[in-house]
């Protein structure tokens, strides 16, 4: 199939692509570099896909409207994978346009796209921040999501209820996944797994937010890919569909903590904060509708994810 993936070099998105490729896929990744975190990242993640030989990496915004059209005009894709967003719970209190002009101008746009093209599914990210609040765990795709608690989590539900609407109005078929707190080799730097690890690297304390009671679904990025995958090239799904994806699995802040002190073999010195705004206790996934739909079934505890991120990191930051 021709399958256009957009935010290819972001974290998930290259992960997806190079996952796509290596079944024998077109790619044709799109991704406008932003400066969020460090652009080279973004670069050499990039690159690495640009070596491969059914690759076409097109820098976009996803709100150039005639960039856009372009794109659509130019390909018929089998199937869209719109992963490129505006990430991110606190920066959503400085930036709140960025998120309203990329989350949802932006997924609207693919959206029309989608629908003009009469493409024949498109999968999304959507993210554990909708729940909210909720103190009811584990989180099920049947409980209720109108409570938000960051901008940037009522972005993520406007694109579930857009993607509703352009179901239900011009029947195309859309996948919503709600990512829970993934990780792994060229991970996020704005991601804890990624601050704690370069803190303690440089000697530097790391800030712990709650004062360490936070409780997070840690899920390891390739069980995300296959996830993903599944959403896409399942047959026999509901037009509009919503899934979890996580590890099924909530891990106290302070156990993962201790696991990554001993994978790097030094002490943390802590920094303990309270809970910032926008940011939530506990996440914990339900994934019971994913597995019986997708036969998704992670499989990866962070005892054994956590260690290969620090060997990735180590190796991408030469060795250090």
């Amino acid at each position: 199939m021709k399958i256009l993936v957009t935010g290819a070099a972001g974290f998930i998105g290259m992960h997806v692509a190079e996952s796509l490729l290596d079944d024998g896929h077109e790619v044709v990744g799109l991704d406008n570099f932003n400066d969020y975190y460090r652009v080279q990242l973004k670069r050499d993640r990039h690159a690495r896909l640009e070596e491969r030989e059914h690759y076409r990496g097109v820098e976009c915004d996803l709100c150039d409207a005639g960039g856009i059209e372009r794109l659509f005009g130019e390909h018929r894709f089998d199937r869209v994978c719109h992963l490129a967003a505006q990430a991110g719970v606190r920066y959503s209190l400085t930036h709140p346009f960025v998120y309203q002009r990329t989350n949802v101008e932006g997924t609207l746009r693919i959206l029309e796209a989608c629908r003009h093209a009469e493409t024949p599914r498109l999968v999304y990210a959507s993210s554990s921040s909708v729940y909210g609040g909720n103190t009811k765990v584990p989180f099920s795709e049947r409980d209720p999501v109108d409570t938000p608690v960051s901008l940037y989590a009522a972005t993520k539900k406007a694109d579930e209820l857009m993607a509703h609407t352009y179901t239900h109005l011009y029947g195309l078929p859309t996948v919503g996944l709600r990512f829970f707190t993934v990780y792994g080799p060229w991970g996020r730097p704005d991601m804890a797994m990624w601050l704690f690890t370069k803190a303690m690297l440089a000697g530097e304390p790391i800030r712990v937010f709650n004062h360490g009671d936070m409780k997070r679904d840690f899920t390891y990025i390739d069980n995300i890919v296959d996830g993903v995958k599944a959403s896409l090239f399942t047959e026999g799904l509901e037009p509009y569909e919503i899934f979890n994806l996580g590890n099924h699995r909530s891990e106290n802040l302070m156990d993962m903590i201790g696991m990554l002190s001993e994978t790097l073999g030094m002490e943390p010195e802590m920094e303990m904060l309270p809970m910032q705004p926008g940011d939530v206790p506990v996440t914990y996934a339900d994934v019971e509708r994913a597995q019986k739909k997708l036969g998704y079934s992670p499989h990866t505890p962070i005892r054994e994810g956590i260690p290969r991120f620090v060997e990735w990191y180590r190796e991408y930051h030469g060795g250090v």
